[in-house]
């Protein structure tokens, strides 16, 4: 299985082979299990004072009073430490210590990082996500492109493969959260556009790359299956270099 290289500026060079991970049958169910199992280990475990509610001085009147006998504040007619009282303790809180982390076995997870590797050479499956782009699928660029500094200068193999247009659907997709995360860190939304798997972290069209709306670079060694299928959503529109290809097929499973 081969495909087309391109070089920095997205001119077609020659071709590549690719490694036998981009033959992998696609599984939907596995990707979704991965990507969910990823997205709950960033969740954080919450619940209320173990004492709320109850940290309260209290007195039972007993019988003869007409009131039902529940314990009460001093010196207040007022109901206190039992759930149907106001301001008494909740009858079932949140509690810090439930486990969120939904576990994956490691083979089905290998899987179903091979699968979304795979499924990124799809046209079909990149275009249903939304992307636009006009370029034949898998992009992979030479590693030369991995030396570009500046954001200008990764304009023309943008513009060549078509993802500007990708680019600029995200771009017109911002728009201000709805809810009270919008006062908490998050104020913006946008969607995903392009992601650029190099050799390195250390390579400076990482920061040529992330000025640009939606679009995610990551090194080969670091890619997981939510990177390439975000929302549990197969077939992100992935441009790799000859390098990151090399990486794949040194990893024993390609």
């Amino acid at each position: 299985m081969k495909a087309k290289l391109l070089d920095a500026h997205g001119k077609e060079i020659g071709e590549i082979e690719l490694p036998e991970v981009f033959k992998t049958e696609l599984r939907p169910d596995l990707i979704k299990r991965a990507v969910l199992s990823i997205q709950s280990k960033r969740r954080q475990p919450y619940g209320s004072y173990i004492y709320a509610g109850v940290d309260i001085v209290t007195e039972y009147w007993g019988t003869g009073h007409g009131v039902s006998r529940v314990p009460r504040m001093k010196q207040s007619s007022r109901a206190a430490l039992v759930p149907q009282a106001v301001g008494g303790r909740r009858a079932h809180p949140p509690k810090p210590e439930k486990k969120f982390e939904k576990k994956i076995n490691k083979k089905e997870k290998l899987l179903a990082l091979k699968s979304a590797i795979a499924a990124t050479a799809n046209e079909e499956y990149v275009r249903n996500r939304g992307h636009r782009f006009t370029a034949p699928l898998p992009i992979i660029v030479e590693d030369a492109f991995e030396e570009i500094q500046k954001t200008k200068e990764v304009i023309p193999f943008l513009n060549e493969t078509g993802i500007i247009e990708d680019v600029n659907r995200v771009r017109e997709s911002i728009k201000i959260r709805a809810g009270k995360g919008k006062r908490r860190g998050r104020k913006y939304k946008e969607r995903k556009s392009a992601l650029f798997v190099i050799s390195s972290a250390e390579s400076p069209v990482r920061k040529a790359l992330r000025n640009l709306p939606g679009v995610d670079v990551v090194p080969a060694n670091q890619l997981n299956v939510e990177l390439l299928a975000p929302g549990t959503h197969y077939g992100r529109l992935t441009v790799w270099s000859v390098s990151a290809i090399n990486q794949l097929e040194g990893l024993g499973w390609s």
